[in-house]
């Protein structure tokens, strides 16, 4: 299979390169010069690749910042997704398009109401999740309007080595080992309170392929382990594998304006579809993720 990527250079763009190559396929990806705002630039470069399947991961991804910069999240997310469509859509043979959302498009839900499915409403918070919400509908509109085989697929937050300090596993791990070879006492943390449900990231582009391949088009599908867990676990669980003891001091300015309290998926659909099953703990994951810190250097 011939396959476009765009933002193949991001973390999970990174992890889908090799996962996608390991697997047989042709992989292009989008050149990291190129705006997902310019159309005619994007529209080149995907009809030239000619893909059988276009895997759209270019996109404003830090829902903190998005509260300060609503318009460009807007202009990345949701026009650089009507580019990417209108792009595909002039190819000779039209290619199977995944559109990676996100949860955050389901926002505040009451205990009661999880786990969440596709059927949920969707109840956007943060000016990030209104730009998924756009252009999950984009999507939408190009399949019912003209035929584009387009998937939809809800991640819940993933996790892995590699991922940028300005999400929160990473942070915290980052943090731990910064302040392991300061020497310090203490660990800065924003709000420990919400719950999230995790997925590796390895595990992540395994759905994201298997949904190209058996997907239904103009479905839409949650990628999700179906459990919940607290950021303040999350942190303790980091600094029990790093062996190391810290006192946990809050830090308002790491916290958002506001904040989901809780997510948790429900991935039936997406397992009865593709057969996909998650296989890597998430303590496996948060070791990888410290590992990763301490290999890394300034």
């Amino acid at each position: 299979m011939r396959a476009f990527v765009t933002g193949g250079q991001g973390f999970v763009g990174t992890w889908l390169q090799d996962h996608l190559r390991e697997s047989g396929d042709d992989v292009d990806i989008a050149d990291a010069g190129l705006d997902i705002g310019d159309a005619d630039g994007l529209r080149r470069a995907v009809v030239d690749a000619a893909p059988d399947a276009v895997y759209h991961l270019a996109a404003f991804t830090h829902v903190g910042q998005s509260w300060d910069e609503p318009e460009e999240v807007f202009r990345v997310n949701a026009v650089g997704t009507l580019n990417l469509l209108e792009a595909a859509r002039r190819c000779p043979s039209p290619p199977r398009v995944l559109l990676t959302s996100s949860a955050e498009v389901y926002g505040a839900v009451k205990p009661e109401h999880l786990p969440l499915t596709e059927r949920s409403p969707l109840l956007p918070v943060s000016p990030y999740a209104a730009s998924k919400v756009a252009a999950e509908f984009l999507g939408v509109q190009a399949h019912l309007g003209h035929g584009l085989p387009v998937i939809r697929a809800r991640a819940f937050n993933h996790v892995g080595p590699g991922q940028a300090p300005s999400f929160a596993v990473s942070a915290l791990a980052k943090r731990i080992v910064e302040a392991e070879r300061a020497g310090g006492k203490e660990l800065r943390v924003g709000n420990l309170r919400p719950r999230r449900d995790f997925t590796d990231v390895r595990d992540v582009v395994r759905a994201y392929r298997l949904l190209i391949l058996r997907g239904e088009a103009g479905g839409v599908y949650n990628v999700c382990s179906g459990t919940d867990v607290a950021i303040e676990d999350i942190a303790h669980r980091l600094l029990t594998i790093a062996g190391s003891q810290f006192e946990l001091v809050s830090d308002p300015g790491l916290e958002r304006p506001a904040d989901v309290p809780v997510l948790r998926g429900d991935s039936t659909l997406l397992r009865s579809a593709t057969g996909w099953r998650p296989t890597l703990a998430l303590d496996v994951t948060l070791r990888a993720v410290l590992d990763h810190w301490r290999a890394a250097r300034d």
